[in-house]
């Protein structure tokens, strides 16, 4: 399965792509989708949908998630990114994918351990996690632990009843049954 995990900002929206092949996490692709400020706010939400559906095209993802967004002190800069997310999700869905949604908290746990953990804490787990030979950036970090977050958090799901996909079920896309 390929993963497409989405870290959504206004200025900077992170993606980062795996594939999970049994207990294994295999990096595909990751980057920051950088949106100039001098744009309107349309057209830098338009940045972020072109961006992201461009993504879903070239790494062709079976499933996407995103982390939540949630009200934080400046009512402002939550709505500003709230918008952002609509874009990506948007984004997502004209690509045909399931997306699945996931807090920080979730995120942090699922790849360190602890939903108090550090960006630099995400940062060095997602590098030790898909063997990489560097530190990912801080977005593209974000996205990438979105994506493991979800490969954690699939078999329980399908443990559960609640989701998942299974040979006999086939997937959509695009209004098609694939497989």
């Amino acid at each position: 399965m390929r993963i497409l995990g989405i870290d959504p900002g206004l200025r900077r929206t992170g993606f980062g792509v795996i594939d999970v092949d049994g207990p294994r996490l295999i990096y595909v692709a990751s980057g920051t989708i950088v949106v100039p400020g001098n744009l309107s706010l349309a057209a830098r939400l338009k940045t972020i949908l072109d961006h992201i559906r461009e993504v879903a095209e070239q790494t062709k993802p079976d499933i996407a998630a995103v982390e939540k967004v949630f009200l934080n002190t400046n009512p402002t800069s939550t709505l500003l990114l709230g918008q952002a997310r609509g874009a990506a999700l948007c984004g997502l869905a004209d690509s045909g994918l399931e997306v699945h949604e996931y807090t920080a908290l979730q995120i942090k746990k699922a790849v360190v351990g602890s939903g108090r953990a550090a960006k630099e804490q995400v940062q060095h787990m997602v590098q030790r996690l898909l063997s990489l030979n560097g530190v990912p950036a801080a977005d593209s970090a974000d996205a990438l632990a979105c994506a493991i977050c979800h490969a954690h958090m699939q078999p329980v799901a399908v443990a559960l009843g609640r989701g998942g996909l299974s040979a006999s079920s086939g997937r959509m896309r695009n209004g098609r049954l694939l497989g």
